[in-house]
């Protein structure tokens, strides 16, 4: 019996893949940046952080407006109940991360008075007077995501995994696949 689970579409395998190498660049950069003597490194990393940040912040405002406008593909009939809730939690996490966090970060660092560049071409405005006791918090609360973060993205690689190799039910090649094509049982 051969099932039919639809695909995503090309923007939608670009936005995911260009959010996840991105992810990949800033998260371990985030995490380590802050251990970091102060110094050219330290500040290179602060540097490159805040604007892939950015950077990230706006494809995931386009990926949303572009999930609003093309709907992603259904999860199959095939997913068991359990999955789904799992496979919805997750990637509801995930994007409320991705919005949430940024403007963590932006918030802390306005209250901190540390400039927010884009790759030297412009620094985002200061969003509060500064209060440097409060941005410690707001910063604090900015990594603790960042840490929950990391472990989502883990889950979301496990559950792709689990899906590609153990399970081999299509699910996975839906995201990774130039042309998909569902398998043949």
């Amino acid at each position: 019996m051969e099932r039919h689970i639809t695909g995503y579409s090309v923007m939608g395998k670009t936005y995911h893949w260009l959010m996840a190498l991105l992810v990949f660049i800033m998260v371990p950069m985030g995490l380590v940046m802050a251990d970091l003597q102060p110094g050219a490194l330290q500040n290179a990393f602060f540097f490159y952080h805040k604007s892939i940040g950015i950077l990230l912040f706006v494809l995931v405002v386009l990926r949303l407006l572009q999930h609003w406008i093309t709907p992603p593909p259904p999860p199959p009939a095939s997913l068991s109940p359990p999955l789904r809730i799992v496979s919805r939690t997750v990637h509801g996490l995930l994007y409320l991360v991705l919005i949430l966090n940024p403007i963590l970060g932006w918030v802390g660092l306005s209250l901190y008075g540390a400039p927010i560049p884009f790759f030297g071409l412009f620094d985002l405005p200061s969003l509060t007077e500064q209060n440097r006791a409060n941005a410690e918090g707001v910063l604090d609360f900015h990594e603790t995501i960042g840490v929950v973060f990391a472990w989502l993205v883990g889950l979301h690689i496990l559950g792709a995994l689990y899906h590609g190799i153990i399970a081999r039910d299509g699910i996975a090649e839906r995201m990774t696949t130039a042309r998909y094509q569902p398998p043949k049982r």
